[in-house]
């Protein structure tokens, strides 16, 4: 009878542990199949646009400023191709019909801004060499640093993007006049958390090669900026 007990005791004892450890099991196993939580989202910019009005353009005309823009609409289904090779155009992305298109039209409004500028340093990237000729009829000082950012390495991309900074924190040597650069867009995106649309163009303060920050954003012209500056300027 005692014998009996205990076989019934050491089965209860069994029965118990089974049940403890089967939920233990099945939260691991449920665990498992769930999938892992989401990143979270990238921080959106709170970066602000600041229209070009004529109180800058009068800034322009004094000089002092530099103006940065990025190449003109380009031909997304044409990517640059790697290794990128510099001295062959068809390797890499070229501007589109309506980005030729637009540019041509930016060049016409950009003469009537009457811009006084003593140097124009460009990329060494075929669609930047080319938005030069159609927006300022000349193709400038290839600077061959200041490349494209995006599809480089963090490691490799920090000369462009110093680079990038030199031009527009450098004040302008010649009295009256503004520096003009045409580069890219991501290349200012490291610099101050926003992406200029292509054809857009920015207005720099410099404030010198050793100061902190080494600009100050003033304003942009916008692709779609232009009609509304142009009316303002009118009656000047």
């Amino acid at each position: 009878m005692l014998r009996s007990f205990y076989l019934l005791l050491f089965s209860v004892t069994l029965c118990a542990s089974a049940q403890a450890a089967g939920p233990t099991a099945a939260t691991a196993a449920a665990s498992a199949s769930e999938p892992a939580a989401l990143a979270p989202l990238p921080k959106r910019s709170t970066f602000q646009v600041i229209a070009a009005t004529a109180a800058h353009v009068q800034q322009l005309r004094q000089g002092g400023l530099v103006v940065y823009m990025r190449h003109g609409p380009s031909d997304a289904h044409r990517p640059d191709q790697l290794p990128l090779q510099l001295d062959n155009c068809d390797s890499q992305r070229p501007l589109s019909e309506a980005g030729r298109a637009l540019l041509k039209t930016i060049g016409r409004d950009f003469a009537k801004l009457q811009l006084p500028y003593a140097e124009l340093i460009i990329s060494p990237f075929c669609r930047v060499q080319e938005s030069a000729q159609l927006v300022f009829n000349r193709t400038g000082t290839i600077d061959p640093a200041l490349r494209y950012t995006a599809a480089m390495p963090d490691a490799e991309k920090q000369p462009a993007v110093q680079r990038t900074r030199h031009w527009i924190s450098l004040p302008v040597a010649s009295a009256g006049h503004n520096r003009v650069v045409i580069a890219h867009g991501p290349n200012i995106a490291e610099l101050m958390d926003h992406l200029p649309p292509e054809g857009g163009v920015l207005l720099f303060r410099p404030l010198g090669t050793q100061h902190p920050v080494g600009f100050e954003y003033l304003a942009s012209i916008e692709p779609h900026h232009w009609p509304a500056l142009l009316r303002q300027l009118a009656p000047l």
